[in-house]
């Protein structure tokens, strides 16, 4: 598969890029970013952690604004930053023209109902497709590990649980946890996956933690002056399910940090350190 290189910048010893190719799973042109170590120089192959951003979100927003590049550097770890959602004239977004759904919005699922199930099947492409890419045209390993922001946070966790055996860490911040009992969830699932709410429990973190095959120790942040918290985020549903489950999670309640990148990046490098752990193990 061809990648066409869009733009290039060093940054702490290593290079910050980004490619547009054609996706297959998608079935239209995506752009990702990819934080390549100065350790990529040296030989050999690197572990990666795959970045899942959230609402109108692009793969620029985690790579401008985490500051998660200097202790990337320092870890030897490559970051992928894909977009979240397909993109192009061919692509349909919101019916009603609304930022939380459609373009920008794929929620990491693969739609099952029409027009959307041509081309929003983020899911396939996170866990399959841009990883095969990835390992194919860089220095990269098959060590993945997965973090992710508000509907990133519950793209990552979804992934990790449904995927056992993929990842050696999960971790998020702000995740949408009960995706099936919040108002971004509701439309979203409604729209990509039809009416009938037992389908839903395949893409909802609560659900899938109580049959979950692999227990990887979950990181979550969440701060308490999210405006989100309360109505969208429910955290304490994500801490309810894993007590339940006997499944390691650490929440952590972070006062007064809000839902904006100031937040991601003041507890981004213990994250990094929390997958570095893991991928070298």
């Amino acid at each position: 598969m061809t990648l066409e290189n869009i733009s290039c910048q060093k940054s702490f010893g290593g290079w910050h890029k980004r490619y547009r190719h054609r996706s297959d799973v998608l079935g239209c042109d995506m752009v990702f970013a990819v934080y390549l170590p100065p350790q990529a120089e040296q030989g050999g192959k690197l572990p990666v952690l795959y970045w899942l951003s959230g609402l109108t979100c692009t793969d620029e927003n985690f790579m401008q604004k985490a500051g998660a590049m200097r202790m990337a550097a320092e870890l030897g770890l490559i970051i992928v930053a894909p977009d979240t959602s397909p993109r192009g004239a061919e692509v349909p977004g919101d019916p009603d023209g609304a930022w939380d759904f459609g373009l920008g919005a794929g929620f990491y699922v693969n739609a099952t109902q029409e027009p959307w199930s041509r081309h929003y099947r983020m899911h396939d492409y996170v866990v399959q497709e841009l990883p095969s890419l990835v390992e194919a045209h860089f220095p990269a390993s098959d060590k993945r590990s997965l973090s992710g922001h508000s509907m990133g946070g519950h793209g990552a966790l979804v992934c990790a649980l449904r995927n056992p055996g993929r990842y050696r860490s999960v971790s998020a911040f702000s995740p949408i946890s009960n995706p099936m009992d919040c108002p971004w969830g509701q439309k979203a699932f409604s729209r990509y996956l039809g009416e009938d709410r037992s389908k839903w429990r395949e893409w909802d973190a609560c659900a899938l933690i109580a049959e979950a095959e692999e227990q990887l120790p979950l990181l979550v942040d969440q701060g308490d002056r999210d405006d989100f918290l309360a109505n969208q985020l429910k955290p304490e549903a994500l801490q309810q399910a894993a007590k339940q489950a006997g499944h390691p999670l650490t929440l952590r309640l972070q006062p007064g940090y809000d839902h904006s990148y100031f937040f991601i990046s003041s507890f981004i490098d213990d994250h990094l350190r929390h997958h570095a752990r893991a991928l070298s193990a």
